[in-house]
């Protein structure tokens, strides 16, 4: 069997991929903003409350994570768990897990901030809301590209671990065609899917980062 013919049968797979990649960005990365913000509470059992979340995410495997979530309703509820529920499971369980992630990055990065820049603003009439989105945040994304570009690199290759709830994405079903195939080709057309999909996503970041060069 040739590349081309192995490549067509990955289509589906490839697409599932995708869409796990950018469903969990879309949510994970706003989210994980709002845990930082509750992460930094000057409340201290808010503060306790997220940092215990984050080391919680942080510190088990995202394949247990994906299991809990998926099997969570039926034992701790008996609720049936129906076929449709094994994709939104894994994106609820990679927004959970990427958005502990992603908080301790902008977390690093607002408080690497000078606190001059903050009194400044507040002298200048600015309110937190405006302070932050108009002067913290910009410099925050310039300081916290490359932590997030690693981060998002890292998730292109998780995906792959949403065949632990039998979610067919590309990695799966290589190996099903390995198997019955009984050849490394279709291995070898998944190494090339993850390469150029992550140098892609390098690339893109990259443009961002030289976009954002103005703020050093």
């Amino acid at each position: 069997m040739d590349i081309l013919s192995i490549i067509q049968q990955l289509g589906s797979g490839m697409i599932t991929s995708i869409e796990i990649f950018f469903l969990t960005l879309v949510f994970a990365l706003p989210l994980g903003l709002l845990i930082a913000f509750g992460r930094m509470s000057k409340i201290k059992i808010v503060q306790w409350i997220f940092k215990a979340y984050i080391s919680i995410m942080r510190g088990t495997p995202l394949m247990l994570q994906l299991l809990v979530v998926y099997f969570g309703p039926y034992y701790l509820f008996e609720i049936k768990i129906a076929k449709w529920y094994r994709m939104v499971a894994v994106i609820i369980g990679f927004v959970l897990n990427y958005a502990a992630y992603f908080a301790e990055i902008y977390r690093a990065g607002i408080e690497a901030i000078p606190k001059g820049q903050y009194e400044a603003a507040k002298m200048l009439g600015y309110t937190k809301t405006q302070t932050f989105f108009k002067i913290i945040f910009p410099q925050v994304v310039k300081r916290i590209l490359p932590p997030v570009t690693n981060e998002t690199i890292t998730l292109v290759k998780d995906t792959s671990l949403a065949f632990v709830i039998a979610v067919t994405e590309m990695f799966t079903l290589a190996k099903q065609i390995a198997a019955n195939e009984a050849s490394m080709v279709p291995f070898v057309a998944a190494g090339i899917f993850y390469y150029v999909f992550n140098l892609l996503v390098a690339l893109v970041m990259e443009k961002f980062e030289k976009k954002l060069d103005y703020y050093r």
